[in-house]
């Protein structure tokens, strides 16, 4: 089974549309049908800070919405070590190292993303599928 951990970014181009990347993930989507895709709860808080500062409602829905849809990934304290050793390896921020350690020990096949640097930190065997325009 194919599973495609989403980064953040993604989910932001997708439901805020966000051109030209939110043609590339619709399109990415629509040619991938047969993937699980996967969130953790550090995406959940990501995507809802701004619409939550905002108070806008109807965004936080459709986050939620979305969200609630989708394969759900925790992370716990295995995630945070490895996301430890990626950050220090690869000099990755805090969230894309939590984030690509979250894919990893879940074992997904795919990581989506728009940051290329998260390909070489990736494990093999592990598709990173970057949203260049």
């Amino acid at each position: 089974m194919r599973m495609a951990y989403l980064d953040t970014c993604c989910l932001i181009y997708l439901l805020e549309d966000v051109p030209p990347f939110s043609t590339r993930i619709r399109k990415l989507l629509a040619n991938n049908l047969d993937v699980t895709l996967c969130l953790s709860p550090l995406v959940r808080m990501e995507v809802l800070v701004k619409p939550m500062t905002d108070a806008n409602a109807a965004l936080i829905a459709d986050y939620e919405d979305f969200i609630a849809a989708q394969q759900w990934l925790p992370i716990g304290n295995a995630v945070f070590e490895s996301a430890l050793r990626l950050r220090v390896q690869h000099r990755l921020k805090t969230p894309d190292a939590l984030h690509l350690a979250c894919a990893q020990h879940h074992a997904c096949t795919e990581f989506w993303t728009n940051d290329e640097r998260l390909t070489q930190a990736a494990a093999s065997g592990m598709l990173v599928r970057t949203l260049t325009p």
